[in-house]
């Protein structure tokens, strides 16, 4: 890998000048395959941005969500920031039960919160809020945390919605500059 800080796309598949694309699973405009448990590919402090959409919550809460956020720290640059976007937990809650929802959309609700069950890794582990995320990041090193509308980076599930209703919590988490 070059000296110069990347910018690394965990999950992705669509291709993006300036993204290096990380997946578990091989595909055709994946860079390098690998678990975002796992960054020791890549070194300290060499990666200037990290994106993952709808990747964290298929981790399990008690060891890997931190340990995968601890690479992501580990990697990022000084000042460097993580842009993530998981189902919001709380807003499919309410979604679930809202009285307009035909059965249909519940349905879709309920694939969101557990998983699509598609293959073998696309089951959630866990169900994030803002409150929960936002621990979770503080404890594994991020200072500025913020939630934002949208990422506008990609086209992928940080835009997804049901009924008009967006489903994704989308943050940006910057890591201090020391």
């Amino acid at each position: 890998m070059s000296n110069a800080p990347i910018k690394l796309h965990i999950g992705g598949e669509e291709a993006k000048s300036g993204w290096t694309i990380l997946n578990v699973q091989d595909g055709p405009d994946v860079d390098a395959v690998g678990d975002c448990r796992d960054l020791s590919q890549f070194a300290n402090r060499s990666v200037a941005e990290i994106y993952a959409s709808h990747v964290f919550e298929h981790l399990g809460y008690l060891d890997d969500l931190p340990k995968a956020l601890s690479e992501c720290s580990r990697v990022l640059a000084p000042s460097g920031r993580l842009r993530i976007s998981v189902p919001d937990f709380e807003t499919l809650c309410r979604l679930f039960l809202h009285p307009q929802l035909d059965a249909e959309q519940r349905f879709a609700v309920m694939r969101i919160a557990f998983g699509g069950q598609t293959d073998a890794y696309d089951f959630h582990m866990v169900g994030l809020t803002m409150e929960f995320l936002e621990d979770y990041l503080r404890v594994a090193g991020f200072a500025s945390i913020e939630r934002v509308e949208k990422h506008g980076l990609f086209d992928d599930s940080s835009t997804l919605d049901i009924g008009g209703v967006p489903i994704s919590l989308n943050v940006v988490a910057t890591k201090p500059s020391n």
